[in-house]
């Protein structure tokens, strides 16, 4: 499932070379990825490289309450030649 673009200064540079960053469900494997990609934005998928971005801890407060963010999988698409996907433009 696919939860997110991911739109950063690196990722932007990405996408002009055909490669699209999005945060996708923890639990999803690349097949899942590539269908969901392919069906909402009707593009072909050459590749998948997917990753698990641990979650940072973190301070609230004068009184130093902490915690840990939760961790998340990102998923970086690239796409057959030629084509692109029309949030990054």
């Amino acid at each position: 499932m696919l939860i997110r673009p991911i739109i950063t200064e690196k990722a932007m540079k990405e996408a002009k070379l055909g490669r699209f960053t999005f945060e996708v469900g923890i639990k999803d494997n690349k097949t899942q990825i590539k269908g969901e990609v392919e069906k909402a934005f009707g593009v072909k998928v050459t590749k998948i490289q997917t990753l698990i971005v641990p979650g940072k801890e973190y301070r609230k407060g004068k009184s130093q309450n902490t915690g840990v963010r939760s961790d998340w999988k990102k998923a970086i698409v690239t796409l057959k030649e030629g084509q692109k996907i029309s949030l990054w433009d």
